[in-house]
């Protein structure tokens, strides 16, 4: 595939308008993003049934290399949605033509590049109305598919559990209720036969409940039943996360970019053993594993589900219950990929989502991962930028043991000194000084077990009857 790069930007052009007139006049293609395979029979690609699609843009502010960025991710989430990417177009415009996304005049181009490539599919780079999808799939007689119901269809592809399913599926249909496509009167459900015996007579026999109308009740029917399915698997949710409150084991959220290897840490960090995909969204059911320090503290890390640019609104709010795991951790650590081209960009997108589900306020300790595959001058860019984070390889096992201690560092310490004499026949209590305390010194003695610690006002009163000195604030 014979390809023009983007044009540079002009970096002393701030306004649309001043926009090079060669910038404005054609859709430009994006370079690398084919993904023709070699060497394939005939025989053998209709056995894997892929999609050949064409990948449009709308490159509206930011630099040349941002819209090639953004067109690259898009080239990812095809591919892993299992389709085959031939080409890749974008156009630079101010913002996104209200009728056909891309503007007018350019469809027919578009439409060329399609039968040239051999494409049954056209995915474009945001989300598009119902009315732009119709458009500009009367104009270029393909199937056209937005960047949103791409993410759905990745997310319903990899979602395992029960309750990762609903919440796809509420997603996907509050998606659609907005685009049903209904075509005309001649579905229509007629009010025939016995109508009139039964009263409807004369105007009575028109048009009954369109088919369209019949979706649009069955889909709001739907997702009034998801949505009660999900608040009841929601406080299942709530019961666990209340039992590790309770006992005050404190919480540590793994999130990030999708594909930036949190799985792979997790299951670093706990010796879990968690799906590991080199995939975008290979990870959508969140995974709680219980962790200990050094000196015995007991924490749990929930690898969560990934974030990406602009992820559609209405996969937030259906995960909002899974989500929650983040916002209520005591510290977010954040895993971001050191060989991505644009790691600022995914610290930057994956904040913006934090805030939204309500968890910028929790603690956040930056993880830089792959370090392995990373250039020396990206880590050090990006050093520059996040100078507290840790770097590690959760596939080498480097910078592991570092990140162990940062955490431990970053965790929630018990407010309360206490020192007291155990009796031997209350080594319960000694075990949960161990689980969710700080133990600064312990010996045996005669009577029973000296111990020195932090703790939290529960186990502090706990062990009020046997303290040797009086517990006060840390």
């Amino acid at each position: 595939m014979t390809a023009d790069p983007l044009p540079p930007e002009n970096p002393s052009v701030d306004s649309p308008g001043e926009w090079d007139l060669e910038d404005r006049a054609a859709l430009r293609r994006v370079a690398g993003l084919s993904t023709e395979l070699a060497d394939v029979s005939e025989v053998e690609y209709r056995r894997l049934r892929l999609e050949r699609v064409v990948l449009v843009g709308v490159w509206t502010s930011g630099s040349s290399t941002d819209a090639e960025n953004s067109m690259a991710e898009l080239a990812a989430l095809a591919e892993t949605a299992g389709s085959q990417v031939l080409d890749g177009l974008v156009q630079r415009r101010a913002k996104p033509d209200p009728a056909t996304y891309v503007g007018r005049g350019k469809v027919e181009e578009l439409a060329a590049a399609v039968v040239a490539a051999g494409a049954d599919t056209v995915i474009c780079d945001g989300e598009l109305t119902g009315a732009q999808l119709r458009a500009l799939e009367d104009r270029v007689k393909v199937k056209v598919v937005d960047r949103t119901a791409l993410i759905l269809d990745i997310f319903a592809q990899h979602a395992k559990s029960r309750e990762g399913k609903a919440q796809v599926e509420l997603a996907q249909l509050d998606y659609l209720a907005t685009r049903l496509r209904g075509w005309g009167g001649n579905l229509s459900r007629q009010a025939g036969g016995r109508v009139g015996a039964a009263g409807g007579g004369i105007g009575g026999r028109g048009p009954g409940e369109t088919k369209l109308e019949t979706d649009r009740r069955r889909v709001r029917t739907r997702i009034a039943k998801l949505r009660l399915d999900i608040k009841d698997m929601r406080v299942a949710r709530d019961t666990k996360r209340a039992s590790r409150q309770r006992h005050r084991v404190p919480a540590v959220a793994i999130a990030g970019y999708t594909n930036a290897g949190k799985s792979s840490l997790l299951n670093r960090l706990t010796g879990a053993s968690v799906l590991v995909e080199d995939a975008l969204f290979a990870t959508l059911d969140p995974t709680v594993r219980r962790a200990t320090t050094a000196d015995g503290r007991v924490y749990t890390l929930a690898d969560t589900v990934g974030f990406v640019r602009h992820l559609p609104h209405s996969l937030v709010e259906a995960f909002r219950s899974t989500l929650e795991e983040v916002a209520d951790a005591d510290l977010v650590l954040h895993v971001v990929d050191g060989a991505n081209a644009d790691p600022e960009g995914q610290l930057t997108a994956v904040r913006d989502v934090l805030a939204e589900i309500g968890a910028a306020h929790v603690p956040e300790l930056v993880v830089v991962n792959k370090s392995d595959a990373a250039e020396p001058l990206a880590l050090a860019r990006l050093l520059r930028v996040e100078p507290a984070a840790v770097v590690v390889s959760a596939r080498t096992g480097r910078g592991v043991e570092e990140l162990r201690e940062a955490i431990e560092r970053a965790l929630p310490r018990p407010p309360i000194d206490v020192e007291a004499l155990v009796p031997y026949d209350r080594g319960d209590l000694v075990s949960r000084v161990h689980e969710s305390g700080e133990v600064l010194r312990l010996t045996h003695e005669e009577d029973g077990t000296r111990v020195s610690a932090r703790v939290d006002a529960d186990l502090a009163a706990a062990l009020a009857p046997y303290a040797v000195t009086p517990a006060r604030p840390a």
